[in-house]
């Protein structure tokens, strides 16, 4: 089987979290070919991959957002736009509920022909309706630079070829999950969705925070991301999530329920339960955490130190190593390192990527203090390692960390967001006491090993996979009954 999988910021450019999980997941499985299609942000990362690609990954295709940027782009000729077109474009810019399959029909041109749409007159005639109607208040200028911002994006990626593949899967939902249900779309095939934390929560997290998007227009932003979610679950034949929770907010964002599926990740618990306790060395009192973490905003690395900051106030054998790559977001890397000398928090360490295997002998604990998570592979392999956990209620956390009626107990605490003295008496607690820390990490260990495998994941997914071809094949036949469909469509 050859399988084409979408990727958004993430694999091959990014290290650890969906990255790491995907690319064990590629690897596990030999005996298909695999080609990643990848969203990249800055074109100087072409070549510069933070993995070295597995033998069955055949091709890999990258595209990347700011070429758009330098496209010499003219303004194209006046052509003619159906009744049914005008009102798939409206709903579009309106983030509404647009005819998909009208808007992959009418931007099947190159990246850059479809660009040139924004410089079209029947794209400024809809902006000049749409600003009268939905904003009057609002500057027309500032509306119309906005939209642009907003789709400039999608259809720069809506120009991409479609790689050859019986199967496309994308590992979030948002401009992987659109150009997913367009290669469906445009080739029959069968596409697959697969959420390690929910797309449109997030960058609605992120989009309200956010400075560089005016108020008026932050939930037209937010608007357009479920739309492309929307896109997702209605053209995926299955959609999975990682815990049942997600599911349901799954299905609350509008996909239906008989497509949903969980699927619980799963780590390598062999490698990981033969991690040794770690060596109390004569005089050596310290008591060590480990936060596996991309030091990216999300992961809230802020609100770590200040926690941390707090301990230390009360214990003076702490100490804090904080283990993932530094250059995802190297702005705030630097304001991280920054509030750690302001702080005077000389026990907290920034290691970089290390190999987690051989850190985690060192480690008493583990700490994740996410903003959003879905169901975090740092937590379950410090588990799997026996090391107990303490987290932030987010995705699944506390359901790893108790249990669903398994009768196996507390394996760590589990704390609100961003609360600096709630998670530092967490923190504190877990270092108060060894025996029950031991205790914990031995509860973590056996419902790593009952519940969360890599050998179960990876057999549920191979069905998945399976599955939606075999689906397909017998309703279409081996043929692609969409073959001729861009042909046709620029006819």
């Amino acid at each position: 089987m050859r399988i084409c999988v979408i990727c958004e910021g993430c694999y091959p450019f990014v290290a650890g979290g969906v990255s790491s999980w995907l690319h064990g997941l590629i690897r596990t499985m030999p005996e298909h070919e695999f080609v990643i299609w990848a969203i990249g942000a800055q074109e100087k990362s072409r070549g510069h991959y933070a993995y070295e690609m597995p033998d069955n990954v055949v091709e890999l295709k990258d595209v990347y957002l700011d070429e758009m940027m330098s496209c010499h782009i003219t303004k194209p000729r006046r052509s003619e736009v159906s009744k049914a077109e005008k009102e798939t474009l409206r709903a579009l810019i309106r983030c509404d509920k647009p005819d998909w399959e009208t808007v992959f029909r009418f931007f099947s041109l190159s990246s850059i022909e479809n660009v040139r749409f924004l410089m079209s007159e029947t794209f400024l005639d809809l902006i000049e309706e749409l600003s009268a109607e939905d904003f009057p208040f609002v500057g027309f200028t500032d509306y119309f630079y906005c939209v642009r911002s907003m789709f400039l994006p999608l259809l720069y990626l809506l120009g991409s070829e479609v790689p050859k593949a019986d199967l496309y899967y994308s590992v979030s939902a948002g401009y992987a999950g659109v150009l997913g249900s367009m290669a469906s779309v445009r080739t029959g095939r069968p596409f697959l969705l697969t959420e390690h934390g929910i797309y449109t929560r997030e960058r609605e997290e992120e989009i309200l925070r956010t400075n560089w998007v005016p108020s008026h227009f932050k939930n037209l932003w937010i608007k357009m991301f479920y739309m492309y979610t929307r896109c997702a679950y209605h053209y995926a034949c299955r959609v999975t999530s990682l815990f049942h929770r997600a599911s349901l907010i799954q299905q609350e964002i509008g996909c239906s329920a008989d497509k949903c599926r969980v699927i619980p990740n799963g780590v390598a618990y062999d490698r990981f339960s033969r991690i040794p306790k770690k060596r109390k060395e004569p005089g050596d009192e310290w008591i060590d955490i480990g936060a596996v973490v991309r030091l990216v905003p999300i992961k809230d690395i802020k609100t770590m130190l200040y926690a941390f900051s707090l301990v230390c106030q009360e214990r003076q054998d702490v100490r804090l190593h904080i283990m993932g790559p530094t250059t995802e977001d190297e702005e705030y890397y630097e304001e991280c390192v920054h509030l750690k000398e302001e702080l005077g928090l000389d026990r907290a360490i920034f290691t970089g990527r290390v190999n987690v295997l051989e850190y985690l002998e060192k480690i008493d604990f583990v700490l994740l203090t996410s903003l959003s998570e879905g169901q975090p592979l740092a937590v379950l392999e410090g588990m799997a390692a026996g090391r107990p956990a303490v987290t932030t209620d987010v995705g699944c956390c506390r359901e790893l960390l108790e249990g669903v009626d398994d009768g196996i107990g507390v394996a760590g605490y589990c704390v609100p967001p961003m609360h600096q003295s709630a998670l530092a008496e967490a923190i504190l607690a877990m270092c108060a006491n060894r025996d029950e820390r031991e205790a914990m990490g031995r509860r973590g260990q056996k419902r790593v090993e009952t519940n969360y495998r890599h050998d179960q994941m990876l057999s549920r997914y191979k069905a998945l996979f399976e599955e939606a071809v075999s689906k397909r094949s017998d309703r279409h036949g081996e043929g692609g009954e969409a073959e001729g469909w861009r042909e046709s469509a620029l006819s």
